[in-house]
């Protein structure tokens, strides 16, 4: 069996506990675990003149290559190109969006960096799996090096329109990067079109049945991977929690009211203002809910450093202060706004006892809190999950009432109508979501890409060889 070699941005250390890294880390940790492997990845430490070998540690059968970087290359790679132009352009927030060539060429230089300390580390026949936007040229710098060895690509947020795309000044040379991998995984089909038609139309690629490319010289087949989470350690962690500490302690608090939850991360792309806004709209519309449901928002601070960051919590603390000075009572308090996480033991004993779970993004490339809620759920009295139609998750979830996030009435109107939906109806949506929730979890996610990774692209068509 080939050596699996994983590279991301962030290495969840061995002795970081399951319930602290996250799904996505503890699956890559268990894959990697059981075939032997390497995960090489950025220390989170910077240094003048950064060393150009990594520090290696072995836990297990997981080799541990940790890499520093040069400071001022680490804010053009990551506050720089990565986040302050990948990430407003993949989530279409073109008005945040700023392009500056230094911060471009930073990128690069760490992509080539990142390289030089791999290869030494990889076996010919090691099958090399890349994670996310801060490493779309890594493939292209090991191929430089003469890396001939299999290497694959998963992109976790959105991939944008060409309309979109082409508002990127590099975007040309990012695509040529893309095809130096074996295999470009896509959260949803529609992510996977979108790639699809820039390569037909802009790059002047052909597209063969399943997703196999042709660009210049190169083959390489793009396919939508949907993310999932550990269904089953959801559920136990939500079970669990019936009687325990925190479970009495929210019930407490309510005093019997009913509780709808939100939780992303404090970020532009999350719609947090346009929920806001809904959920006053919902007590301004429906005055029957006012004193009756509680909306508790759990949205952990994220790169406060930057300035449209931190007018974002600004907004929201306005936001959020205008809607219970207005609908308060002096034994209730309609927004419970949080900027702090909480264990996922925890959270599980929240998502329980919502009776809504709003998942309502202006744009994700899947969203794991709404399966996370789904899966949280007591079969017999379940809740109901709002999602957006742009989540990435909207394409499994169909049991959710589905709003566009920039619709703030609509978005009331399904918040009453969830308030109000008969047990029958709420069961019947959560069956659909669990029976996916279940099928497509985390560690079936980590099989697929890798098994599809293992086969060239000769062997998904006959399409590739008439086109050779």
């Amino acid at each position: 069996m080939a050596r699996l070699v994983i590279v991301s941005n962030r290495v969840a250390s061995p002795r970081e506990r399951a319930a602290k890294a996250g799904g996505l880390a503890v699956a890559l940790r268990e894959a990697l675990s059981q075939r032997g492997g390497l995960w090489f990845g950025w220390s989170g430490e910077t240094q003048v003149g950064a060393a150009a070998k990594p520090k290696i540690f072995r836990s297990g059968r997981v080799t541990y290559a940790l890499q520093d970087l040069d400071p001022d290359d680490q804010r053009a790679h990551y506050a720089g190109y990565a986040n302050g132009t990948l990430w407003p352009l993949c989530h279409y927030r073109l008005g945040s969006l700023s392009f500056r060539r230094s911060d471009w060429e930073g990128y690069r230089r760490v992509n080539e960096h990142f390289a030089r300390s791999l290869l030494p580390l990889l076996k010919p026949d090691d099958i090399v799996w890349v994670h996310d936007y801060h490493f779309i040229p890594l493939a292209a710098e090991l191929r430089k090096l003469g890396f001939m060895g299999r290497v694959g690509y998963f992109h976790h947020i959105p991939w944008p329109t060409p309309e979109v795309f082409l508002s990127l000044p590099s975007h040309a040379a990012l695509v040529n990067d893309l095809s130096h991998y074996d295999l470009v995984g896509l959260q949803t089909e529609h992510d996977v079109r979108a790639l699809l038609t820039y390569i037909s139309s802009e790059a002047r690629g052909w597209i063969a049945p399943a997703g196999v490319v042709g660009l210049r010289e190169r083959r390489f087949r793009v396919a939508a991977f949907p993310i999932g989470i550990d269904a089953e350690a959801f559920v136990q962690d939500a079970a669990a929690s019936v009687g325990s500490e925190e479970e009495a302690r929210l019930a407490s608090s309510l005093a019997g009211r009913t509780l709808a939850v939100g939780v992303d991360r404090l970020d532009y792309s999350k719609g947090l203002p346009n929920k806001f806004a809904a959920f006053g709209e919902l007590l301004k519309h429906y005055p029957e809910h006012r004193s009756q449901v509680t909306l508790m928002q759990i949205a952990p601070l994220s790169r406060g450093e930057v300035a449209e960051y931190r007018a974002l919590r600004r907004e929201l603390e306005e936001l959020g202060g205008a809607i219970n000075g207005e609908y308060a009572e002096f034994d209730w308090v309609p927004l419970r706004y949080l900027n702090r996480p909480f264990p996922r033991a925890t959270l599980a004993a929240i998502y329980r006892m919502a009776r809504l779970g709003v998942v309502t993004p202006l744009r994700d490339g899947m969203n794991l809190v709404a399966k996370e809620y789904v899966a949280a759920q007591d079969p017999r009295d379940p809740g109901v999950l709002i999602l957006s139609r742009f989540a990435g998750a909207a394409d499994e979830l169909t049991g959710a009432l589905m709003v566009n996030p920039y619709d703030a009435e609509g978005m009331a109107d399904a918040f009453n109508t969830a308030l109000t939906m008969p047990i029958e109806e709420r069961r019947e949506r959560w069956r659909t979501n669990m029976d996916r929730v279940e099928t497509n979890t985390i560690h079936r996610w980590c099989e697929r890409f890798i098994a599809d990774l293992s086969h060239s692209v000769e062997d998904f068509g006959e399409a590739v060889e008439s086109r050779l």
